[in-house]
């Protein structure tokens, strides 16, 4: 009897003792973190997206402002830093990788907006149906960017705060000792906020443009 009894007593603790741990946290950690890297990579792809329309936006804007080379080159050369920093899922989780990869993004945003804000200027530009859509496509982008990096924001908070939290925080001192905060992205205006194109069809007419380049525009 006492045998049957040891027995059954350690099949009860070899199924409770999972069940104890669970209720305690224990598998919240690397539950998360998993969330946070599934967030990371939903920023990155709208990232790549915007990347994407780019060239075809370039060229279609090129094609009727040649004389706005300054602004041209320096949103191509902003999103080549920008596609060149080297990202992996140990980015999020180093500060110095981190603030690099936001600032090359940031600065691309800046310069979009001024590729964009130069169409004031050119009302045949404006009436261009393939800048149209990639405008269009460009601002969608952008919107999901400012979703994508909210929803990154929310999960880093909470992976954070359950490294910090009683009895979570016991767990991360032992058994994920090695678990590291992740970075949130800070707030910036230029890279959180659609660019803003306004047509402005009342100016002086610029100088004869030439046909634009048959483009096809990604799909949005």
């Amino acid at each position: 009897m006492k045998p049957f009894l040891a027995r059954a007593l350690f099949a009860l603790v070899i199924v409770a003792a999972p069940l104890g741990l669970s209720g305690c946290g224990i598998n919240a950690i690397p539950t998360k973190q998993e969330i946070v890297k599934e967030k990371w990579a939903d920023v990155q792809a709208d990232y790549q997206r915007r990347a994407d329309l780019i060239p075809n936006l370039v060229a279609t804007v090129q094609a009727y402002a040649q004389q706005e080379r300054t602004v041209l080159v320096e949103v191509t050369q902003a999103r080549a830093r920008a596609t060149s920093v080297n990202v992996d899922a140990s980015t999020i989780s180093d500060p110095a990788k981190f603030q690099q990869f936001q600032q090359a993004q940031d600065a691309l945003s800046g310069s979009l907006g001024r590729l964009l804000a130069i169409s004031e200027r050119y009302p045949t530009l404006q009436s261009n149906q393939n800048f149209l859509a990639l405008q269009s496509q460009l601002e969608g982008t952008e919107n999901r960017i400012v979703i994508s990096r909210r929803d990154y924001n929310d999960a880093v908070r909470d992976y954070n705060t359950t490294l910090r939290t009683l009895p979570t925080s016991i767990w991360a001192a032992t058994f994920y000792s090695s678990a590291k905060p992740m970075q949130p992205f800070a707030a910036s205006a230029a890279a959180q906020t659609a660019p803003q194109v306004h047509f402005d069809i009342g100016g002086p007419p610029p100088a004869a443009a030439p046909t634009a380049p048959a483009t096809n525009a990604p799909a949005q």
